[in-house]
C-alpha cells in the first residue's frame, strides 16, 4: 500500500500496523514542527524551544555528514534508518533516486512532511528484514548512519554485524560505496569524562559494556576487521570532527588534524558529564604521538573506491549569505582546493571572494606577501565554486606558536615585525583582507627542510576581503587578539607589548575588540552558535574538582558561579566561584545574595549562575561600573520567565543570568555588580510548571 505526503511515497506494504519504536511525546512534537514550518525556521525554533532532541533532528548541521559525498543525478542511494530524515534532504537534492527504509510510520511522517517537495523520495517504513527483499541491488551509496551499532537489535544470529553488512553489500552496485557512520567507542571524550551516547553511562564503552545491551560501538581496527571479514577489500576511514551527529570538519588518513585545530569539545548536548582534563591540550598531545585515529570520537567508514575527498570543513553556522564548505581534493600527483556555496544566497559571495583575491593579489604584487592563486569555476548546473592552489609549508601560527613554546620571544617578536612589515604593503589602496590571521599565511621550506623565513609568504584565505582602506594596526590587532583567544598555553604572551608597539591605547583596544564582535555577528547573523546553544539547553559540565570536594554537583547547591565569555562562549574553564576567587560575595541573610566582582577587559558577556538548584529570584539591582543595568532591556538575557515586577522564576538545575556587555563602557578592570534574593522551588512546584508548559 502506498500513501503520499506531498510528493514523497510512504510504503507501508511491510507496516506492521504499529509503531516498535517511539520516542514518545517529542515525536509528535517534531511532527507539528515538519507539518507547519518550512525548514527555514528550524534554526529559530531550536533556538527558541532548548531542547536537545528538537536539535539533533532538526539541525542543519546533521546533514554534513553525508553532504560531502559526490552524489549526483544519475545515481541511486539507499538510506538505512532514516528517521526523521536529518539527512534525507541532502540526498534529495542530489540523487536521482532515494529509497529509505524505517521502522517507524510517525518518524517517516516526519521525514515525509520535511522534504514534501521531493518527488524522488521513496520510504520503506518497516522492519528492515522484512523490507529488504523488495530492495533492488544496484544503489550507487548505501548509507548507514547511526545505524550500524544497532544490528544486533533485528539481526539474530552469531555474528549480527558481519551479516548486516553482508546482506547491505548485496544491494550495491558495482563499484559502489557503503558509508557507516558510527561513535567511537575509544573517542577522547568518553575518557574525558562524557556518558556514552547509546547507554547513557559512564566508561561502559571503554569498558567494552560490561553490562550487556543490544548496542556495539567499535575502535578503527574492530570496524575495519568486519569490513574485511565481510570480502571489503576497499576501505577508507574519515574522521568527522567534534563528531558525525555535529559535524564541522572531516578528516582522512591522507589529511589528519593539526595542532591546535580541535577546540570544539563540550558536546553534551542531551546530557550532563564531568570534565576529567583539557580535551584540547589532550588531543594535541595525541597529534603529537600519531595517534589520532584512535581516539577521533566518531567515524566515517567508507566501503568502496577510493574518493578524492581529503578534507572537507563545513562553514553552515553562519547566516545564510555566507555559507560555504572547503574541499581538499587529490588531484592527479597533487592536491587541490575548492570552495563551495551551500545556498543559493551564498552563491554571490563566492563570486565576491574570487573577484577579491584578484584585487588583493594585485596589492600585494612585488612584495614579500603574495596571495595565492584562486580561480572561479562553475558545476554542470552553473553553480559557482573557487579553485584555490594547495601549498606545502607549515602555518605562520604554527612557527609562532614553535617560538613562544621555547621561550624565545625576542623570535617571536621579530616574527611579527616581520608580518607587520609585510601585511603593511600597499595600505593605501582601498582593499584590505580583515581576515590576515596568522593561520592564514603558509611559509614554505627549502630543500633542506627548513622554513624559509626570508622567502615570500602565501596568503591561503581571502574570503573577508573588502574594498576599502583598513589600517595595518586594526588588522595586526585582531590577528593577535585571535591568536590569544584560541589557545590557552599562549597566556605567557604579553599583548600590551604588541598593543604598545602598535601604538594602541585601551581605549582603542576596546575599540577594537567591539569591533570584532560585531563582525562576528556581520558573519553569524542572529543565529545562536553550537556553544550558546548548549548552554541555553542547560546541561552542565562537572569538573573533577567539584567531586574531590564530595559533592556530585557543582561543590554546592547554593554556590555563585561567574561564567566570562572571551569570545568562545561560556565555558567551564572560563569561569570562577566568587567565594573562591577573593572577591566580594556577601549573604547578609539566609536568601539574599549580594555580589561585587572584578571582571577584565575583554569579555563580551558575563553569566552569573546563582546556585544549582530550581528557584525563584527576586533581583533588586544589576550594574556594571556603577551603572545599573534595566531588567526589560536586552543587555540582559535569563533562562527563567518573569512572574512579577523584578521577579523569575528559574525550574531548572542551571539557572543563569547573562549580561550582554554590548555597549556598555569598559576598563582594564570592570565591576559587576548584582543584589538578588534566591529562594529554592520545591520540586513539586517545578513539575507543576513544566506540565502545564511554562518551562521545557
Amino acid at each position: 500500500m502506498i500513501e503520499k505526503i506531498g510528493k514523497i511515497k510512504l510504503d507501508l506494504t511491510h507496516y506492521p500496523g504499529e509503531d516498535l519504536y517511539c520516542d514518545g511525546d517529542v515525536e509528535d512534537e517534531l511532527l507539528e514542527i515538519a507539518r507547519n514550518y518550512s525548514e527555514v525556521e528550524f534554526s529559530r525554533i531550536i533556538e527558541e524551544r532548548k531542547r536537545w532532541e528538537i536539535l539533533y533532528h532538526l539541525s542543519p548541521l546533521r546533514e554534513n555528514i553525508v553532504e560531502w559525498l559526490p552524489i549526483n543525478r544519475a545515481m541511486k542511494v539507499l538510506e538505512v534508518g532514516s528517521g526523521c530524515g536529518a539527512i534525507t534532504g541532502a540526498f534529495s537534492k542530489k540523487a536521482g533516486e532515494v529509497t529509505c527504509v524505517e521502522l517507524s510510520k510517525k518518524r517517516s511522517m516526519i521525514n515525509a512532511y520535511r522534504h514534501m517537495e521531493a518527488d524522488n523520495v521513496t520510504i520503506h517504513v518497516g522492519n528492515f528484514q522484512d523490507v529488504e527483499p523488495d530492495l533492488s541491488k544496484d544503489y550507487d551509496y548505501i548509507c548507514l548512519i547511526g545505524v550500524f551499532e544497532y544490528a544486533q537489535a533485528y539481526i539474530g544470529s552469531e555474528t549480527p554485524y558481519e551479516d548486516f553488512l553482508r546482506i547491505i553489500k548485496k544491494h550495491l552496485k558495482p563499484g559502489g560505496h557503503i558509508a557507516i557512520a558510527i561513535e567511537n567507542k575509544f573517542g577522547l571524550k568518553y575518557w574525558a569524562g562524557c556518558r556514552e551516547d547509546h547507554l547513557g553511562e559512564y566508561f561502559c564503552g571503554i569498558e567494552d559494556y560490561p553490562e550487556g545491551g543490544v548496542v556495539r560501538t567499535f575502535t578503527k581496527n574492530g570496524l575495519l576487521s568486519i569490513a574485511k571479514n565481510c570480502g571489503f577489500s576497499e576501505t577508507q576511514m574519515y574522521y568527522p570532527y567534534p563528531d558525525y551527529k555535529f559535524m564541522t570538519a572531516l578528516y582522512s588518513d591522507r589529511r589528519l588534524p593539526q595542532r591546535g585545530e580541535l577546540s570544539n569539545n563540550n558536546r553534551n548536548f542531551d546530557r550532563d558529564r564531568i570534565q576529567l582534563f583539557d580535551e584540547k591540550r589532550v588531543f594535541d598531545t595525541i597529534l603529537k604521538e600519531g595517534q589520532f585515529p584512535l581516539f577521533s570520537n566518531s567515524y566515517l567508514l567508507l566501503l568502496g573506491p577510493a574518493l578524492s575527498e581529503e578534507y572537507v570543513k563545513y562553514s553552515n553556522d553562519r547566516k545564510e549569505d555566507f555559507r560555504i564548505k572547503t574541499l581538499q581534493r587529490a588531484a592527479g600527483f597533487g592536491r587541490k582546493i575548492e570552495k563551495h556555496p551551500l545556498s543559493k544566497a551564498a552563491e554571490s559571495h563566492i563570486e565576491a571572494t574570487a573577484l577579491a583575491c584578484e584585487k588583493l593579489a594585485q596589492r600585494y604584487r612585488g612584495s614579500l606577501l603574495a596571495v595565492n592563486e584562486c580561480k572561479l569555476e562553475r558545476t554542470a548546473d552553473g553553480a559557482p565554486y573557487i579553485t584555490i592552489k594547495f601549498l606545502e609549508g607549515k602555518t605562520l601560527e604554527e612557527i609562532l606558536d614553535e617560538r613562544l613554546y621555547k621561550n624565545d620571544l625576542e623570535g617571536f617578536h621579530n616574527l611579527f615585525d616581520e608580518y607587520l612589515k609585510r601585511i603593511s604593503y600597499g595600505v593605501e589602496k582601498e582593499i584590505a583582507d580583515y581576515d590576515l590571521i596568522f593561520e592564514n599565511i603558509i611559509i614554505g621550506q627549502d630543500s633542506n627542510g627548513c622554513y624559509k623565513i626570508d622567502s615570500t609568504w602565501n596568503v591561503i584565505d581571502c574570503e573577508w576581503t573588502f574594498e576599502r582602506v583598513i589600517d595595518t594596526k586594526e588588522i595586526a590587532f585582531r590577528a593577535i587578539y585571535c591568536y590569544l583567544l584560541e589557545d590557552e598555553k599562549r597566556n605567557g604572551l604579553n599583548p600590551d607589548l604588541i598593543f604598545s608597539k602598535l601604538e594602541i591605547g585601551p581605549a582603542e583596544a576596546e575599540q577594537y575588540r567591539r569591533q570584532e564582535m560585531k563582525f562576528q555577528k556581520y558573519v553569524t547573523g542572529k543565529r545562536l552558535s553550537m556553544a550558546e546553544i548548549r548552554e541555553a539547553i542547560g546541561q552542565p559540565v562537572y569538573t573533577l574538582a567539584d567531586f574531590c570536594d564530595g559533592l556530585g554537583r557543582k561543590v554546592s547547591d547554593d554556590r555563585v558561579q561567574i561564567y566570562e565569555d572571551t569570545g568562545n562562549g561560556f565555558q567551564e574553564e572560563q569561569s570562577f566561584f566568587p567565594e573562591e576567587d577573593g572577591e566580594q560575595l556577601v549573604r547578609t541573610d539566609e536568601n539574599t545574595v549580594e555580589l561585587s566582582v572584578k571582571i577584565p577587559r575583554g569579555r563580551s558577556a558575563v553569566r552569573i549562575d546563582p546556585g544549582s538548584h530550581s528557584c525563584v529570584i527576586y533581583i533588586r539591582r544589576i550594574s556594571w561600573n556603577g551603572e545599573e543595568i534595566s531588567l526589560k532591556g536586552k543587555q540582559i538575557q535569563m533562562n527563567g520567565f518573569r512572574i512579577g515586577e523584578e521577579v523569575y522564576a528559574f525550574p531548572t538545575n542551571d539557572p543563569n543570568i547573562t549580561l550582554s556587555l554590548w555597549g556598555l563602557s569598559s576598563g582594564e578592570e570592570n565591576r559587576l555588580e548584582a543584589v538578588m534574593e534566591v529562594t529554592r522551588m520545591p520540586e513539586e512546584t517545578v513539575r507543576h510548571l513544566q506540565k502545564r508548559g511554562l518551562f521545557s
